[in-house]
């Protein structure tokens, strides 16, 4: 990008790495002042770390502290390569830019992002760090997957210290509208960056076009061929002597894994014992969501206030759990936004609530696996309602824990997931009387429509799992210059729903 840097291949490198801004262990300081490493589950690394060990592959990232002096443990077939970071890289690169400015103009500008030229400058170099470590790691000629918006950079850096290497982009939330992009101080810089992957993928084909259409007018690059949901043909850009694929690759979860665990007689005890101490309530509405203002936890809040007030709702038959796990608490956006969020939980409560039965449980804090998936059985109506998400998992981890039939899920139309699980009851989050009609639909919905609906939802989640998102993208990443032969799935239940940037896509298309 701004330097040319020689890197030569080590010889005991990795066949694949994975980059991602975070290890998939945190660095964690106890009350005595020790410090220790915590295994981070999450779908990314389920997804990724048995290729990682089959190949003794290596996964860099930021153990989550700065200035951090501890070799992280070695896993059995996996190597783990920190990247230290200082505490004004730190500040700079992700809750600066990162956090300040691309993930608010990337969710529709749901809160207005900031502009700001050390925040910039931080990325550049923090970017270049990862660059530099994927390039000491790599084997040659080894396939390198580099994940999400904090790292939009380390495609071209990785390409100009080693292009002897094949490279992934995945982008894990949504790709803005052109309009909104081209706001951006840096776009060309940014566009630059994502040119040097040989395979660049989105959640939905409509960000894909986006990028396309951005290439052809910032990067000037030619597309050979654009995004497809014909037969899942994916797009092409030429970037002198490279094609470079771009396409839609749907993330989902360990679907298989969150079926057993909701089977297990542990987990569904859990479940009973969560509706008796929320006083057995004949209808339980959950809400699962990081503290963050693009997930419309304000928006259910507000229509549950409105409908008990309106006397659609009974208080004393409906209980609503929201967990709301702790997200970027410094920033400033954040610490208000929480205030707001428990002041209108304490007005519901204060209003339509009885000594000891509060209507909204409010749990600002994490949840375990196994406490979360009893939560998930337990749950009537499951309400995920973000402004704008490039997919949302919590909605299908709720599927994938109703192997009773039972439960109903309320989705926003704004997350990505709304184009697969077209089965669940889809509402615009902006459109308050369509949430409450929506919700108040839900609660009331005959148990063979339910079913029915559970059915189709649960055969789209467990066939399209976080395997199966995962082996797409590299079999396509490693299928050579030109992998449109590749069959495309056959359509499942639900596939129906288009895109309104893309009308005539498919908008689940993906690579098998």
């Amino acid at each position: 990008m701004e330097e040319k840097d020689e890197h030569a291949a080590p010889a005991n490198g990795a066949g694949l790495v994975v980059v991602a801004n975070r290890l998939p262990v945190s660095l964690e300081s106890a009350p005595d002042g020790t410090r220790r490493w915590r295994h981070s589950p999450g779908g990314l690394v389920s997804a990724l770390e048995p290729f990682l060990r089959t190949q003794q592959g290596a996964w860099v990232g930021w153990p989550g502290a700065a200035g951090q002096d501890m070799p992280p443990p070695q896993d059995e077939g996996l190597r783990l390569h920190p990247v230290d970071l200082s505490a004004d890289e730190v500040s700079g690169f992700y809750e600066g830019f990162s956090n300040g400015t691309l993930w608010p103009l990337y969710h529709d500008v749901v809160m207005p992002p900031e502009y700001h030229r050390t925040w910039w400058e931080a990325y550049v170099r923090v970017n270049r760090k990862f660059a530099r470590a994927a390039a000491d790691v790599s084997a040659p000629g080894a396939t390198v997957w580099v994940q999400d918006y904090q790292l939009q950079l380390v495609p071209a850096m990785l390409r100009e210290l080693r292009p002897d290497l094949r490279i992934g982009f995945f982008l894990h939330i949504p790709f803005p509208p052109v309009e909104l992009f081209m706001q951006l101080p840096w776009r060309t810089e940014i566009i630059q960056g994502l040119l040097g992957a040989d395979l660049i993928g989105f959640h939905r084909p409509g960000g894909a076009q986006n990028f396309q259409w951005l290439a052809g007018r910032l990067a000037g690059r030619e597309s050979a061929r654009t995004v497809s949901g014909t037969g899942g043909a994916p797009g092409e850009i030429r970037v002198g002597d490279r094609t470079v694929k771009v396409g839609a690759f749907p993330i989902s979860i360990d679907a298989g894994e969150l079926d057993q665990l909701a089977r297990r007689p542990a987990i569904r005890r859990m479940a009973e014992q969560i509706r008796a101490d929320l006083g057995h309530p004949k209808r339980i509405i959950l809400g699962v969501d990081r503290l963050d203002y693009t997930k419309g936890i304000d928006v259910r809040l507000r229509a549950l206030h409105e409908m008990l007030a309106e006397g659609r709702i009974e208080p004393r038959e409906v209980a609503m759990v929201q967990i709301a796990t702790p997200s970027r608490e410094r920033v400033e956006h954040y610490v208000r936004m929480r205030e707001d969020i428990e002041r209108t939980v304490g007005r519901i409560n204060g209003e339509f609530g009885r000594v000891g039965s509060p209507v909204v449980h409010y749990l600002h804090t994490s949840v375990g696996r196994e406490e979360l998936a009893a939560f998930y059985s337990a749950a009537d109506v499951m309400l995920v309602t973000p402004l704008r998400d490039g997919m949302n998992l919590v909605c299908k981890e709720y599927v994938a824990c109703r192997h009773d039939l039972g439960g109903a899920l309320v989705l926003s139309e704004f997350a990505g997931a709304a184009a697969e699980l077209t089965s669940a009851f889809l509402v615009n989050p902006h459109h308050l009387e369509e949430v409450k009609t929506t919700l108040h639909q839900a609660l009331n919905v005959p148990a063979d429509e339910a079913r029915r609906r559970m059915t189709v939802l649960r055969e789209q989640v467990l066939t399209h799992d976080v395997d199966h998102w995962a082996r797409s993208f590299l079999t396509a990443l490693n299928a050579g210059p030109a992998f449109s032969h590749l069959p495309s799935r056959p359509p499942s239940p639900g596939d129906s729903t288009p895109d309104p940037a893309a009308p005539t896509l498919r908008t689940d298309w993906v690579l098998t």
